[in-house]
């Protein structure tokens, strides 16, 4: 294998993504259907997992085992309103777990499991790293991957665990809307210098579960989110429901069914409407809709334009409306300060979405990118330039934290018990440094400033800084706190440490005192010698430096008062995320789920290999242009009652064997099988092998025939082959001529049922022998006769002297010499 490969992936809540970052440039990588999208899905049956595009296949026949929709049930609670509005649409089983979490039944292996999101979440990660092994032919380890820019801590910590269970390490969450900026940067060579106007461009991301709008400064080389604004209640699918929610009360009405208590129904139905509305996107008259065999065995038909559709969707579209003005109000540019706005999205393609956007930002849509794969790039993109392994132009990309975040504390001694950390649209990576006075732990509780629009709590996490004490004097010692929120826009406490101050020890006050009447004495000299003495001076006082990592408090002159170190506290976090225990478990129970798929695949291939070899047998040994002709009637009719009995028992008692005994069976039936194969590669080949031995036979005749000619007629060409070598070329000619004939004789009296009495390669090695006999004698080449001193002179000089002359011609004879190869008539 190749060097490991880093890639992007694109988690959407209908479809997923994944690119990587090639020497070409951006590759988006096609799965196992030849699809570039793969679908959020996951299903399960008695005997293994079905992911991705297989799994989305069959959900209307294994609904209730066939999981999707589950990033939005990522961190969060079963009791969450947002998770009880989603579970409510979605077919399969869902119950509260010990720790308030989500479980998802499914029946597997032919007992019912339970798995949280993350689970589900990871196995589907599981599928796109497979996908980009197989694609990519390498290892792959390191990855980005996208995240909706209004996600909240808890959302964010679940993804990476998901991230960590399917062996994936995560390099960046990269939110959605800065992936697409990244995108649309990087290969723009005319964007703007540092030092003048940013190019302000605005990112409509409208896709099948959210909005996210985002304004973004570019210059040269860096982009800067300037601001971002979304909704998580609008999407491609709540079209698809006001859709559907009019064909249920169109269908009762003229058909008297309950489309709503039919899951499997309503799943179709969801299906093809919005098979209808991306019908309705590129056409503005009536179209139909045609479901046979819905419900009771009724077929149902229903028509709708698009005005209609925008009517019903009125107020879904305000709320896009809304989301657009309020990012462009929070990124404080005006009108003519927006460069452009370009569309990403699946559900952007609704012609009603890009009129709203025209009219709100005055200009109109851009689709310069890729609306499904923008995303997956840019995580390509971001994902090379955080990874070592791979080298690609440098881009600065600073990031923005949608929500404003503070800091609560016990409000002791008099301090504020709260202050606001970072601020809404605030760049991330981004560290602050606090300073505390406490002489016991304390804890700091971090929140979000206002409540996230889609989750139930603004709590974020929090934090207790542990082995706290007093200084010397019993008074409170200085903490100081180090506030983080790192790439992955998660909030930490990065460090805590204890500012400790203590006295100067007596050797390093006689130190101290000594380096200062040293100094002293250098005022009173020269410039030369004063500066020689200073660096002594300096280098003593360093290497009496104690190691432990200490400032000093200053006095204003600049001289050292105070001995200063810095301990390192330990910290206790309590937030989201699993904890290692349940890491471990959730880690150990997917790498024996993917062994059990991996044995179940082998299984299947094996049992495919068997059917297919019998029926790919059968109908050859039936054909006469095929193996009829190779196998005699009774072998023939013996032969097919043995692949009959195989089909029959693969149908029935064989449906569900171990793969050994799929194996063993083939490598019984290929032992009856492959010998008449073999007769008949053996009859085809054996027609070509024998007419090149004639041929080769042939050719060497006739050189010698020209040698004897040569010798009689008295020339000297071929003087330099002796009759004794000619002799025993004859000889081997004649030998082969024999055996090449009574060969022929022998395979034309063989039935073509039976193993012949010569075989292609034994024809090969005759020929080959003939070769390696005769080819050193016929081409030996005729030896250099050494000429007289004088004469060569004389012939030397009248070489000299015909250079010069036009009537030249050396290179106009004929060769003395004659190449025969018997092999040459195969060219």
């Amino acid at each position: 294998m190749a060097a490991m490969s880093v890639i992007g992936i694109d988690f959407g809540n209908d479809n997923c993504y994944v690119a990587v970052a090639r020497a070409g440039g951006i590759e988006t990588i096609a799965n196992d259907y030849s699809l570039r999208g793969t679908p959020s899905c996951v299903a399960f049956s008695a005997k293994n997992r079905i992911l991705g595009v297989a799994a989305k296949n069959q959900t209307v026949t294994n609904m209730k085992n066939t999981i999707y929709g589950f990033k939005r049930l990522l961190g969060r609670k079963y009791s969450d309103p947002f998770a009880q509005k989603e579970i409510q649409t979605l077919p399969f089983k869902t119950s509260q777990q010990p720790d308030g979490g989500i479980g998802i039944h499914v029946q597997y292996l032919g007992e019912e499991h339970v798995f949280t999101p993350e689970q589900i979440t990871a196995m589907l990660f599981t599928k796109l790293k497979e996908t980009s092994v197989t694609a990519l032919q390498t290892a792959v380890n390191d990855c980005v991957i996208s995240v909706p820019s209004y996600f909240t801590q808890a959302e964010r910590l679940a993804l990476l665990d998901a991230a960590r269970i399917a062996g994936l390490n995560v390099l960046r969450l990269f939110n959605e809307t800065t992936a697409t900026a990244l995108t649309y940067g990087i290969y723009k060579q005319d964007l703007p210098a540092p030092d003048t106007a940013p190019r302000n461009v605005v990112f409509v991301d409208f896709g099948y579960a959210s909005l996210q709008v985002a304004v973004c400064a570019f210059h040269k080389g860096k982009l800067k989110m300037l601001a971002s604004a979304a909704d998580s209640q609008i999407g491609g699918r709540e079209i698809d429901a006001i859709l559907a929610d009019y064909f249920c009360k169109d269908f009762q009405a003229r058909y008297k069914i309950d489309t709503r208590n039919n899951p499997r129904a309503y799943l179709r139905l969801l299906s093809e409407v919005e098979k209808l509305k991306k019908q309705m996107s590129a056409n503005s008259t009536k179209l139909p809709i045609n479901i046979e065999c819905f419900i009771d065995e009724k077929d149902v038909h229903g028509d709708m334009q698009r005005a209609d559709m925008e009517s019903m969707c009125s107020n879904l579209f305000k709320r896009v409306e809304a989301t657009l003005k309020q990012c462009l109000a929070q990124s404080k540019l005006k009108l003519e300060e927006i460069h452009s706005v370009e569309l990403a999205g699946g559900s952007s393609r609704v012609p009603y979405v890009k009129k709203l956007v025209e009219e709100v930002f005055g200009k109109p849509c851009s689709t310069t990118l890729n609306q499904d794969e923008a995303v997956a790039r840019g995580c390509a993109l971001q994902c090379a330039m955080l990874s070592p392994a791979v080298r690609v132009r440098e881009f600065s990309v600073t990031d923005i934290q949608p929500y404003p975040i503070k800091l609560k504390w016990d409000a002791s001694q008099g301090e504020a018990g709260e202050m606001e950390v970072f601020e809404q649209n605030h760049a991330i990576p981004f560290s602050k440094m606090l300073t505390f006075y406490r002489s016991s732990p304390f804890t700091l509780s971090a929140f979000y400033s206002s409540q996230p629009p889609t989750y139930p709590t603004n709590q974020i996490g929090v934090f207790t800084i542990r082995d706290v004490k007093p200084n010397k004097d019993g008074e409170s010692s200085k903490v100081k706190v180090k506030v983080r929120i790192n790439l992955n826009g998660i909030l930490t406490i990065a460090s805590a440490s204890l500012v400790e101050k203590r006295e100067s020890t007596q050797q390093e006050k006689e130190e101290e005192e000594q380096l200062q009447q040293q100094q002293q004495q250098q005022e009173n000299m020269n410039v030369d010698q004063a500066q020689e003495k200073k660096d002594k001076a300096d280098q003593d006082a360093e290497a009496k430096e104690p190691p432990a990592p200490e400032g000093d408090d200053k006095t204003e002159d600049g001289k050292s008062k105070v001995k200063v170190r810095h301990v390192d506290l330990p910290i206790d976090t309590k937030g989201y995320g699993l904890s290692q225990k349940d890491l471990d478990y959730a880690l150990e129970k997917e790498f024996k789920m993917v062994a059990e798929d991996r044995q179940e695949k082998e299984r299947v291939d094996a049992r495919n290999a068997l059917e297919e070899y019998v029926y790919d047998l059968r109908s050859k040994v039936s054909d006469e242009d095929q193996l009829a002709t190779f196998v005699t009637e009774s072998d023939r009719e013996s032969l097919c009652r043995t692949l009959d009995d195989t089909e029959n028992w693969l149908y029935e008692e064989g449906e569900e064997c171990q793969r050994q005994i799929y194996s063993d069976r083939l490598a019984r039936l290929r032992s009856q099988g492959e010998p008449i194969k073999d007769l008949k590669i053996e009859y085809e080949g054996r027609g070509a092998a024998l007419e090149e031995f004639s041929a080769a036979l042939q050719l060497a005749k006739k050189a010698t025939d020209q040698i004897r000619s040569s010798h009689a007629a008295g020339e000297d060409k071929y003087d330099h082959i002796n009759e004794d070598d000619l002799k025993k070329v004859e000889r081997t000619i004649q030998e082969k001529w024999s055996w090449l004939e009574e060969k022929r004789v022998l395979l034309n009296q063989t039935p073509r049922t039976q193993q012949p009495p010569i075989f292609v390669n034994q024809i090969r090695s005759e020929r080959q022998a003939l070769d390696n006999a005769i080819t050193p004698i016929l081409n030996k080449p005729k030896p250099k006769v050494e000429q007289p001193k004088e004469e060569k002179k004389e012939k030397t000089t009248e070489q000299k002297n015909s250079q010069n002359s036009e009537g030249h011609n050396q290179n106009n004879g004929e060769s003395d010499n004659m190449d025969v190869d018997p092999t040459s008539v195969n060219a």
